[in-house]
C-alpha cells in the first residue's frame, strides 16, 4: 500500500522520479495483468515496451525539430499569404557576409604583397 500513503514533499528529485516511474510501472501491471504473467512474459513484455518506448524517443529527437519548423514556415504562409524569407535572409545574408570576407581577404592579401614587393625593390 506503498501508493496510498502520502510520501513528504521534501524529497530529493530522484528520489521523485523512482517514486512516479513505480506508480507508472503498478499503473500498467495492473491495467494490462501483466502481473498474472510468468517471469518469461514479463520479460517479453517489458522488452516490448522499452523497445516502442526508445523508438518513440529517438524518432522524437531525431524528427520533432524539423517538424516544428515546417509547421513554424506553413503557418507564416497561411498569415502572410507569401513565401516565408526569414530563413532565407538569414541564408542569403551569410553568404554576402563571407563574400565580402573573402573578397576583403583578398585584397588585404594584394595589398600585402605590393607592399612586400616594394619593400624588396627599396632594399
Amino acid at each position: 500500500m506503498e501508493y496510498l500513503t502520502r510520501q513528504p514533499e521534501n524529497q530529493s528529485a530522484p528520489q521523485r522520479l523512482g517514486r512516479f516511474l513505480r506508480l507508472k510501472k503498478y499503473q500498467i501491471e495492473v491495467t494490462f495483468g501483466v502481473y498474472m504473467f510468468t517471469p518469461t512474459e514479463k520479460f517479453i513484455f517489458w522488452s516490448v515496451v522499452f523497445l516502442l518506448y526508445g523508438l518513440l524517443a529517438i524518432a522524437t529527437v531525431l524528427y520533432l525539430p524539423q517538424h516544428v519548423v515546417f509547421i513554424i514556415h506553413r503557418a507564416w504562409f497561411y498569415v502572410n499569404g507569401g513565401d516565408s524569407s526569414i530563413a532565407s535572409n538569414l541564408v542569403a545574408g551569410n553568404k554576402d557576409a563571407l563574400s565580402l570576407a573573402t573578397s576583403s581577404t583578398a585584397k588585404t592579401i594584394a595589398a600585402a604583397i605590393e607592399t612586400a614587393d616594394t619593400i624588396s625593390r627599396e632594399l
